[in-house]
Parts: structure tokens; C-alpha cells; sequence
């Protein structure tokens, strides 16, 4: 693996296929690492004729941890105050730029899940001169009403964090359990390997609480997205628990021209029963550069 200097941070990466390719570039979601984009998906992808870029964002995985930062107040910015917010989507959209930069690369095809969808519509809006086409997965627009989570997902993700390895496995065990496509399970033997090859990578809490704090305080994106004006996908799950499929509908009515993509018994990840088909759904959103 690699690790760029971007926006002032170092951030981790890695790449699949051929760097003369056409880059594609993988955004993953909130306290999530890079390698949450499973090889496999990667690989498929890359065969689709990709130069495919998958990376850690800050304060997670192996790219910088921005512990100068005090703890943010989830609480109050729940309710409204957004002071103890320490950055934002759009500064995480801006890290992705600096990759961009790092790399050499102009514009790129980038791919977003759940909070790196977010990110995703934040590179749309603030550097669509930097992309080719935008694909959202499992994501929402920020508005209130759309996209909410069951109450018991959100229980999930706000727990306090665990003191030992094994609770910690555990609980990620669980999490992805439940969390997870209700259509395509996964068996309790893989949840834990992949648990285990997470935790021992990187761990890193208090970076997901700040994750947290830049989603609350970037706001609602629906107004800004119906400018946005290039090739764009929506995927999402109906069985997701902890961003509803409504917040997926609203991202596709908000971006004009934008395809929306459901799939039954998908939930907040990504089954590889499924991989083909969204590996085939971003070939051909890729394809509509020249159409826009």
C-alpha cells in the first residue's frame, strides 16, 4: 500500500488494474476503512477496465488520525449546534481532490458508500470540474425526512466502544449481522474473520465520532445537488436499516437525469451476490460521460 500527502493529511491507498486506465476511485463510509471495498469488489471492477483507487479517509484506517481535535458534542449538534463540529463532508471532499492531485489524475469516475456516497455528492457539488460521473451507494441526501435509520440501527453505532479485542469483535460481528442484507446473509465464520482483519489494521473510535459530527453538520445537500450535471447512479438496498431506501430515492430525484438502482434484500453493505450487478450498473453509468 501507498499513503499520498492530500489537503495537509496523509492518506492511505491502494490501486487495482491498469494505471492507464480510466481511474475510478472508491470513498468508503463513516469509521469504515478502505478495505471494507472488499478485493474481490475491487478486482471486478478493474476487469470492467478501471484504474481502480480505494483509500482510508482521515481519522480512520491507516491515513491520519486528527487527534489535536477535541471530541465533537454529538448531542448538540443534534440539536442544532454546530461548534464542536472539527470539519466537515466538504474538507473530506477536498482530502479526495488532494488524492486526485497526489496521483496526477484530472478527472476521475467516483463511487461513494454510505457516508463516502455523501462525500461523493460533495465532490459533485464543490469540484465537478474534477469528476467524469458520480455513483452513490446506500447514501442520503441530508435531509431530515428521508434516509432515517431504525432507531435499534442507530442504537448499534453509538454504543460505547469496547475495552478488549474480543467484545470488540463481537460487537462488529453483530453489527455487520444485523446491519447486513437480509437477503444474502453472510455466515458467522467470514463476519468474524472480517472483524478480526479490521481490528487489527486499525482502530479508531473517536475518528468515527468525528465522522459522525461532519455528517451532522454539513446539512442538507437536496437544494445544491439539482445542479449537479454530470452521469450519476443511485444504488441502494431495500432492506437497509440504518439509511432507509427513502434517502437513496430522494438522492436520484435530487440530481437530474440521475438512475436509480434498488435492490431487493440488500441491506447497509455490499453482498457479493450482488457485486455484479453493481459493478454493471457503474460500467454503464461511466458510459454516459460523452451523453451529458
Amino acid at each position: 500500500m501507498a499513503r499520498a500527502q492530500a489537503n495537509g493529511l496523509e492518506l492511505e491507498y491502494d490501486t487495482f488494474g491498469d494505471p492507464a486506465a480510466p481511474p475510478l476511485v472508491l470513498v468508503m463510509g463513516l469509521g469504515a476503512q478502505m478495505i471494507t471495498w472488499e478485493d474481490g469488489f475491487c478486482e471486478l471492477l478493474a476487469g470492467h477496465g478501471f484504474f481502480v483507487v480505494r483509500y482510508d479517509n482521515r481519522d480512520v484506517g491507516l491515513s491520519t488520525w486528527l487527534d489535536h481535535l477535541p471530541p465533537p458534542d454529538l448531542a448538540a449538534l443534534a440539536a442544532g449546534d454546530l461548534t464542536s463540529a472539527p470539519y466537515t463532508l466538504s474538507d473530506m471532499a477536498d482530502d479526495a481532490v488532494g488524492l486526485f492531485d497526489a496521483l496526477g489524475i484530472s478527472r476521475v469516475h467516483v463511487v461513494g458508500a454510505s457516508m463516502g456516497g455523501m462525500i461523493v455528492q460533495q465532490l459533485a457539488i464543490d469540484h465537478p470540474d474534477r469528476l467524469l460521473s458520480i455513483t452513490s451507494i446506500m447514501s442520503t441526501t441530508g435531509g431530515r425526512s428521508v434516509g432515517q435509520a431504525e432507531p435499534w440501527a442507530l442504537a448499534l453505532l453509538t454504543r460505547p466502544p469496547a475495552s478488549t479485542r474480543e467484545q470488540a469483535l463481537a460487537d462488529s460481528v453483530e453489527g455487520y449481522r444485523k446491519l447486513g442484507s437480509p437477503g444474502y446473509p453472510d455466515d458467522e465464520a467470514f463476519l468474524l474473520a472480517k472483524a478480526a482483519l479490521h481490528y487489527d489494521r486499525a482502530r479508531h473510535p473517536v475518528g468515527t465520532l468525528r465522522h459522525a459530527a461532519a455528517v451532522v453538520a454539513s446539512g442538507d445537500r437536496t437544494a445544491l445537488l439539482r445542479s449537479v450535471r454530470l452521469p450519476a447512479l443511485v444504488v441502494h438496498g431495500d432492506g437497509d436499516p440504518l439509511i432507509n431506501v427513502s434517502g437513496g430515492k430522494a438522492t436520484a430525484e435530487a440530481i437530474p437525469g440521475a438512475e436509480l438502482v434498488v435492490i431487493p434484500g440488500m441491506g447497509h453493505n455490499l453482498p457479493r451476490a450482488v457485486w455484479a450487478e453493481i459493478a454493471g450498473a457503474i460500467k454503464g453509468v461511466t458510459e454516459r460521460v460523452n451523453e451529458t
